[in-house]
């Protein structure tokens, strides 16, 4: 008696097999939703195990810390006999020509490599102390043979059309400042006698990289691939000036699905170019960055597991209720068709 009156509650009363007909439009069907079936489950499968992203942004409260600035650009106009690399922040510090951890390459005209050497101004690499006594003048001689040797040196790449790859990374104090690239390490003296106008030095450039830490997946840097090459055409035709990029760098933490922590930054970036004028001042490429005071933390997480099994009983019980629907109105529709 128990066992009957549980039997009641049964929500799936079976039917008669002589009761059941089946036909070859309801296999087709059947094919059909259980193709529909196991695409649906490869999807919601490829769904669960995609990890996706969640971004918090708050205060940041970093202090003390350096930010490390990489590049890798090439100037295919200039030699690496006058190019130089300068820093300049708000805290005063200035550093002239860095060369610690930075490398410029000889290239040809046509981009290939020469050689590797650490960026070194040509003049502060030779040059003596200076002492008040009676070397002074010998000192002096030895000045002007190394400027004339300077001289000769340039004057060679710049006939064969040599460029530079200019790559590496600096430590500079976590506030607002700038980078840039020129040939202001060179001396006036020498600058005058290798180009017939300061204000008009070609400096276009090639950007590979700029970043400002650590990647991790999905992190674009703006700059890569930036292009700007003054070749005189344009109207007016655009020979030479300076470039300011302007960039917003924005502190980041990455959080991966392993729970490893990398803190980087990404940035934004603005360009402005200043067209030069004759006996303008000298061109440069200049990188001015400034720092965001909030954080986004980015945490690289999973879906629930259960999350997964509920939209898999969706997609199961939905697929069983479109198939058995789409199969009546095909049973009946062949009906009418036979009638």
């Amino acid at each position: 008696m128990g066992i009957r009156w549980i039997a009641r509650l049964d929500a799936f009363p079976r039917t008669e097999d002589h009761l059941m007909q089946k036909t070859k439009s309801g296999a087709v069907v059947t094919l059909g939703g259980v193709f529909m079936m196991l695409v649906l489950f490869l999807h919601e499968l490829r769904f669960y195990i995609t990890p996706f992203e969640v971004q918090e942004m708050q205060a940041d409260v970093t202090r003390g810390e350096e930010l490390r600035i990489h590049l890798n650009i090439t100037f295919p106009s200039l030699p690496c006999q006058v190019l130089s690399l300068d820093a300049l922040d708000m805290s005063g510090k200035h550093e002239v020509d860095l060369h610690t951890n930075i490398v410029k390459i000889r290239l040809d005209r046509y981009g290939r490599e020469y050689h590797a050497e650490m960026v070194t101004d040509l003049n502060e690499k030779k040059k003596r102390p200076h002492g008040h006594n009676h070397h002074d003048e010998d000192e002096d001689h030895q000045a002007i043979d190394t400027n004339l040797e300077s001289i000769g040196e340039i004057r060679r790449a710049l006939d064969e059309q040599e460029g530079c790859r200019v790559h590496g990374y600096l430590d500079v104090q976590r506030v607002a400042g700038n980078f840039h690239v020129s040939v202001h390490g060179m001396s006036y003296f020498v600058l005058s006698k290798v180009f017939d106008d300061l204000g008009m030095i070609n400096v276009s450039h090639l950007i590979h990289k700029v970043s400002f830490g650590p990647e991790f997946p999905g992190l674009v840097n703006p700059l890569d691939g930036f292009v700007r090459l003054l070749d005189g055409r344009g109207n007016p035709p655009m020979d030479s000036g300076t470039f300011k990029y302007f960039l917003k760098i924005v502190p980041t933490v990455y959080r991966d699905v392993k729970g490893k922590e990398t803190s980087t930054n990404q940035y934004s970036v603005t360009e402005y170019f200043t067209r030069a004028k004759k006996d303008s001042t000298i061109p440069a490429v200049y990188f001015l960055y400034d720092l965001s005071p909030i954080t986004v933390t980015i945490t690289e997480t999973r879906r629930n597991f259960f999350h997964l099994i509920t939209r898999i009983c969706a997609v199961i019980g939905g697929a069983f209720a479109v198939t058995g629907m789409f199969d009546r109105w095909t049973y009946r529709l062949l009906q009418l068709l036979e009638a």
